[in-house]
């Protein structure tokens, strides 16, 4: 095969980069035709490189690139976009490589991955536009559930996991107790009469029958239930009045922290810039 056979053009954007040899990079490009791919940009650490400032973190370029055994090599890069907003803020750009993790983790190597590539590069805009120290865990949390539901992974959050009966928001009260279980794959509504449930062989205790691995209340269920709209959920819209009361702020942290272990605990990996945000927006879970 000739190298004009083994060129071609993609779209992509850069997700990790590292030093390969002492003045080329390596990077991971996400791209909608070709899903993941590694690539060695030559020469890119060199201050008068075209290719230095096209191959850094969150940088949307169209590529040519040709066909490698082990590693693509970027001919040329033509930017898109740069995503300005998040290397001004220390916070967006570390919620950013969250979500960046994330898809590196359920990225498939030569495989088309239009919706994930779409969907990261949509929450990454949102995420840019955030007001200064605004609120970023809704974001995250809508942006982890999101990618989740396109893996197949996303937790059951609309019908008790154990007993399949639908968890109806508006019929709950301050009181519901539910759960989440990694294991069970979504929300276990433990409020339900011991009765209700189809109990398995060798047990008549209804909570021994799984894991719990985190506690939550009606409202943070509430929140969950909407995560797969389009757009984040007015709170104000969909909490029943007699909910109002439990803290919207805590809920939404939570169920982002929540996520994120469910996430590490399927995917077996741990997301290392998660801690970066906690540590930035001064949170405690």
């Amino acid at each position: 095969m000739s190298d004009q056979q083994k060129k071609y053009t993609t779209t992509g954007i850069i997700l990790k980069g590292s030093t390969l040899k002492e003045s080329d990079r390596l990077v991971k490009v996400l791209t909608p035709e070709y899903g993941l791919i590694a690539a060695a940009a030559p020469g890119a650490k060199k201050y008068k490189s075209q290719l230095r400032g096209r191959t850094e973190l969150f940088v949307v370029n169209k590529f040519l690139m040709i066909k490698g055994r082990t590693l693509d090599k970027i001919i040329q890069a033509d930017t898109i976009y740069t995503y300005p907003g998040l290397s001004k803020d220390l916070g967006k750009l570390a919620a950013a490589q969250y979500l960046a993790e994330l898809a590196l983790y359920l990225a498939v190597d030569e495989q088309p991955q239009p919706e994930l590539y779409e969907l990261l590069n949509e929450h990454l805009r949102r995420i840019e536009q955030l007001e200064f120290q605004q609120n970023v865990y809704p974001y995250l949390a809508q942006a982890v559930f999101h990618i989740l539901a396109i893996a197949g992974i996303a937790p059951q959050v609309h019908a008790c996991c154990l007993t399949e009966k639908l968890l109806e928001i508006d019929r709950l009260n301050a009181n519901w107790r539910g759960g989440l279980s990694f294991e069970r794959g979504g929300v276990v509504d433990m409020s339900r009469p011991k009765k209700e449930v189809n109990q398995p062989e060798k047990t008549n205790n209804y909570e021994s029958s799984f894991i719990v691995n985190y506690k939550i209340n009606a409202v943070e269920l509430g929140i969950m239930q909407y995560l797969n709209e389009e757009s984040l959920p007015q709170i104000s819209e969909i909490i029943p009045t007699q909910l109002v009361e439990l803290s919207i702020d805590s809920a939404w942290i939570r169920v982002e922290k929540i996520l994120r272990q469910y996430v590490q605990h399927h995917l077996g990996k741990s997301i290392r810039s998660a801690d970066l945000v906690d540590n930035l927006y001064l949170v405690e879970f």
